[in-house]
């Protein structure tokens, strides 16, 4: 072999012995994290969150370095498939509210404005549907609900959950689309019995929700679709459970609010354990 590549069996021996200079070892302790933080994430986290993590952690790193290392690693985050199903029926007589949010998504204290969605779950035992509630401050989900049908009831229950968790003070905004369900009398009843302000998106305009939007698209590209479809509608409810509660909200980190947790944001406003 040396006389192939023409060096010197001395040589070849010297460089054998040789430790690795510090820019290597330094190279070989971010490369280990890097693994680390993809694999803590369950494979969702690309190079722009590894690169926050790896600076929380004291590195000096670009996201350019982040993602030629990862790229040597083999490693590549979650990737999912386009798939869309209309969940919004916006062809009723129903009253609908003006749009009180008008695309101000910059909120300043928690339980002021929330926005409400529906999205839908392929299942192989049946489809499922998924209504989120989401306080656009601290972009914590705090109210959902997974049910076999579109229905008021799916809305309602997702709505309770997060008036129960927080109990917020009179003059919330309630943000939605158009669809039925937000527009039905009962759902409007139930805002008002919780003193809170209906507002609804422009019809067909997405934009008007689109931090809701941004997390349905989250969660199918992290969970959903990156995964072969769900056998059992037990599975999937266990699986979104594990994903909103303890990934999304206490563990994933979220650009909007500084690469903090929801849940950890959220403690800056209130005297609790993060």
């Amino acid at each position: 072999m040396c006389k192939v590549l023409k060096v010197s069996r001395s040589g070849y021996y010297e460089w054998l012995r040789r430790e690795p200079g510090q820019q290597q070892r330094y190279k070989e302790q971010v490369q280990e994290r890097i693994v680390f933080h993809f694999h803590d994430s369950a494979q969702r986290y690309g190079s722009p969150k590894i690169t926050e993590k790896l600076r929380a952690e004291g590195f000096r790193i670009t996201e350019r370095t982040v993602s030629n290392y990862m790229r040597e690693l083999g490693l590549r985050s979650c990737v999912s498939r386009k798939y869309k199903v209309h969940t919004t029926d916006s062809n009723h007589d129903l009253p609908v509210a003006p749009n009180l949010l008008d695309q101000q998504f910059t909120v300043t204290e928690p339980n002021k404005v929330w926005v409400a969605d529906i999205t839908y779950v392929p299942c192989r035992e049946g489809r499922l549907y998924l209504a989120s509630v989401m306080d656009l401050c601290t972009r914590e989900i705090v109210g959902w609900r997974l049910y076999d049908r579109m229905t008021t009831r799916l809305v309602l229950d997702a709505l309770e959950d997060a008036y129960r968790a927080k109990k917020p003070d009179a003059g919330l905004i309630h943000h939605s689309d158009r669809g039925s369900q937000y527009a039905s009398d009962e759902f409007r009843k139930r805002l008002r019995a919780y003193r809170m302000e209906a507002s609804m998106s422009r019809k067909g305009n997405c934009y008007d929700k689109a931090c809701m939007e941004s997390f349905h698209s989250i969660i199918k590209k992290e969970l959903i679709y990156c995964n072969p479809k769900f056998k059992t509608k037990q599975q999937a409810y266990k699986e979104i459970y594990r994903y909103i509660e303890f990934f999304y909200n206490r563990k994933r980190i979220h650009g909007a609010i500084g690469y903090l947790t929801p849940v950890r944001f959220a403690a800056r406003f209130y005297k609790v354990p993060e």
